[in-house]
């Protein structure tokens, strides 16, 4: 049997870290040999939680061919988020909770998604209805990424599921989420002490959307002017990028996770689809999302639908 390589999506968020390290242990416990690895350096957040429950960071790799033949892929499905060489490889196992899009294969494989807020919730599932026990520093780095992902249950994404998996993690880790959570997503958050190509690339996903490469970044933080008072250095800073990517349209999104609101910075075209998809002005390079902290549900379809 061949190793398998399993990893979440570029500019890796916490659940692209953590969903990884579960399906590499839950397929380890099955009998496969895997690795969970990384496409890109950790996020404050993301350190901050492996550093409180004492877990190793994951290799970061540029390629995978050389290395292995299959892969497993969490959190993503989208090539264009995956590995640089994705087309070389048998993707074996996905397990998602984002839209399908661009994504086929040669030969049949297991594929499980669902409309939860997290990647690390049905891993939650998978582990209970292969009745394999979750250790305690796995649960907690499990809830860690359900808490990262929905802004500690806050998000629109959540669900039920999300609820009930965090509250029964955090029976097995022996944690008040609620209190760990707060701490956690404040950790996140220092964003005067990244530059401005770090911010604009730290949560960042592309999209094709109408015929256009569409750029979505999304910053976390507790006051918005920490972001906005830096917004010409970002736009000059999105403005190289996209040009040197060939982003058609780059939208940077600062979000207060204490109040769940957020702005926009806007680079490039169409500008006029945001402002029809979010039925707000755009001014000055600004655009006002109330109540917006899901950029897989609040952001990516309505900009979608109009683009398309």
């Amino acid at each position: 049997m061949s190793k398998e390589l399993i990893f979440g999506h570029q500019s890796p968020d916490t659940d692209a870290i953590v969903a990884p390290k579960a399906l590499a242990y839950l397929q380890s416990k099955l009998g496969k040999d895997v690795e969970a690895v990384a496409l890109g350096e950790l996020n404050e957040e993301t350190k901050f939680v492996l550093d409180y429950f004492k877990e190793d960071e994951p290799r970061v790799i540029e390629t995978a061919s050389n290395e292995v033949d299959a892969v497993m892929l969490c959190d993503h499905n989208e090539p264009q988020q995956s590995v640089s060489d994705i087309d070389k490889l048998t993707v074996t196992d996905v397990v998602d909770h984002h839209r399908i899009a661009n994504f086929n294969t040669e030969k049949p494989l297991f594929y499980r998604a669902e409309p939860v807020g997290c990647t690390s919730t049905i891993l939650f599932e998978m582990f209970n209805e292969n009745e394999i026990e979750i250790p305690a520093k796995l649960a907690g780095l499990m809830l860690s990424a359900i808490i990262s992902d929905t802004l500690l249950l806050k998000s629109p994404t959540t669900t039920d599921k999300d609820i009930s998996a965090v509250k029964a993690l955090a029976k097995i880790a022996d944690i008040n989420y609620e209190e760990y959570g707060i701490k956690m997503l404040k950790a996140g958050t220092n964003v005067d002490a990244r530059s401005d190509k770090d911010l604009i690339d730290g949560d960042a996903k592309s999209f094709t959307m109408g015929g256009k490469s569409v750029r979505i970044d999304q910053i976390n933080t507790v006051d918005l002017n920490d972001v906005l008072k830096r917004k010409d250095n970002l736009v000059s800073a999105m403005k190289d990028e996209a040009s040197a990517e060939g982003y058609d349209l780059f939208l940077v999104i600062a979000t207060n996770v204490l109040d769940s609101n957020s702005k926009a910075i806007v680079v490039g075209e169409p500008k006029d689809s945001v402002e029809k998809a979010f039925n707000q002005q755009i001014s000055d390079d600004t655009i006002d999302l109330p109540g917006v902290v899901s950029r897989k549900k609040q952001v990516v379809p309505p900009l979608n639908d109009v683009m398309e």
